[in-house]
């Protein structure tokens, strides 16, 4: 049934998506949206998949496969981390990526990332990246990275699609399209490269006030909001030969 609907979905709510090649022509950045254990290994928390998830380790392999390419190129990288303190909840989700736990440590596939001279790490402790980078100055450190940088396309990649991906996504274009984020021009999700968690409708019922989350639907969804709100996605991710 999920299925008929998605593809129903798909053919009424089409999201264009074309190949796009990673060059040195432009300035561009990659941002890795919470891909750590609480979110993305079997097990590691309330959030975390309860089984091997195709979806979610698709997601895992093809951020480290393009970290790689970034961090051998020098290129900047700025990694979100869900982070936050046991004594202050995120209604409506259980606790979960506790500060100090490894349930906010980067996934193992990625550890590597904390000693990367070219990488900015940036723990979080809203489902809003953007908001996330406020600091009590008024200053934020994900428009000082871009300024930084002089970033003119992120190519972001992460979890959840239709959660923290697509509001960082959407306050970052709002920011750039008030001119607050000069220069960087395209927002470019990676619709391989991002991932959504499932809960059916039929596990939602037995679970109190659960909201039904069937994966295919709600990552698909996610990126037609955000291609809606001007951002580009693409089907595959590639790198110029020299």
């Amino acid at each position: 049934m999920v299925s008929e609907v998605v593809e129903l979905l798909k053919e009424n709510l089409p999201v264009t998506q074309e190949p796009f090649v990673l060059s040195g022509d432009v300035n561009t950045g990659l941002v890795l949206v919470d891909v750590v254990n609480g979110f993305c290994t079997v097990g590691a928390g309330n959030l975390a998949p309860k089984q091997h998830d195709e979806q979610i380790s698709q997601m895992v392999e093809e951020s480290a496969r393009l970290a790689r390419v970034f961090c051998e190129k020098k290129w900047p990288i700025f990694a979100f981390l869900d982070s936050h303190r046991p004594d202050i909840p995120e209604p409506p989700y259980p606790p979960h990526c506790i500060a100090g736990t490894d349930e906010a440590k980067l996934v193992p596939a990625l550890q590597w990332l904390e000693n990367e001279t070219n990488v900015t790490l940036k723990c979080k402790d809203c489902i809003d990246g953007f908001v996330g980078c406020l600091e009590k100055d008024g200053s934020n450190v994900f428009v000082d990275w871009v300024k930084n940088n002089q970033i003119k396309v992120i190519l972001v990649l992460g979890i959840c699609t239709d959660i923290c991906v697509l509001d960082f996504v959407c306050s970052t274009l709002s920011a750039r399209n008030r001119g607050f984020l000069p220069p960087l021009k395209d927002v470019i999700i990676y619709s391989g490269g991002c991932a959504t968690f499932d809960l059916p409708v039929s596990v939602a019922k037995n679970l109190g006030n659960a909201i039904a989350h069937p994966q295919a639907l709600m990552h698909h969804i996610g990126l037609y909001l955000a291609r809606g709100r001007g951002a580009k996605v693409v089907s595959e991710v590639s790198i110029k030969a020299l």
